[in-house]
């Protein structure tokens, strides 16, 4: 018998945002919960094609096996974003993070301005910064879709949804600069400077 993993859904404990109403939040966090039921019924089914308790075309199962990445990176990333804006804000100018900023950018600024003029990119998808443990280089790249254009092997420190769900509550597409004005405002830098210092 296979034993399956089931995975929990994650309880997020945030204070009250700033540009960002409760009802977004309400919202998006729903999503979320999609994903990590879905993550878990596509396991399950293959757990069960293996054991033989289910028989399934093919055809079937290979669709399931190409699903389950999406649905994984769906819950994972979504972890990263919401977990961005627990505790108390905060973040500390002399960090590592803050080091490789000024590395690569020149300056804290420079990266918070790099990281907006990614997300103001046209279409949907997420700005993942993350980090080479290898060289504790900084990257920020535009994913389209979560599982498709992540930088293989490399820790995520940031993460930021455009996809509109995570918006459209509170601001129409064409107001898409002020929901990553309230992303910043709401982001706890002290999460990020933690995932960069974990990276290996």
């Amino acid at each position: 018998m296979i034993r399956n993993m089931q995975y929990t859904l994650r309880q997020f404990n945030l204070p009250a945002l700033t540009g960002l109403s409760e009802k977004q939040i309400k919202v998006h966090l729903g999503l979320y919960e999609g994903y990590v039921k879905h993550v878990n019924l596509i396991s399950d089914t293959l757990a069960a094609v293996r054991n033989g308790d289910l028989k399934l075309d093919p055809y079937v199962v290979a669709e399931l096996r190409r699903r389950f990445p999406f649905e994984f990176n769906g819950m994972r990333m979504h972890e990263y974003y919401f977990e961005q804006f627990e505790g108390e804000k905060g973040g500390s100018p002399d960090s590592a993070l803050a080091a490789a900023a000024k590395e690569k950018y020149g300056s804290g600024e420079n990266f918070i301005a790099h990281i907006k003029e990614v997300a103001g990119s046209r279409g949907i998808g997420w700005v993942v910064v993350s980090v080479d443990p290898a060289t504790r280089t900084l990257h920020t790249v535009f994913v389209n879709d979560h599982e498709i254009g992540q930088l293989a092997g490399l820790p995520i420190v940031l993460a930021l949804d455009l996809w509109e769900h995570a918006f459209m509550v509170d601001y129409v597409p064409a107001e898409k600069k002020n929901y990553i004005d309230a992303f910043f405002a709401n982001l706890n830098w002290s999460v990020v400077e933690k995932r960069f210092d974990a990276a290996k």
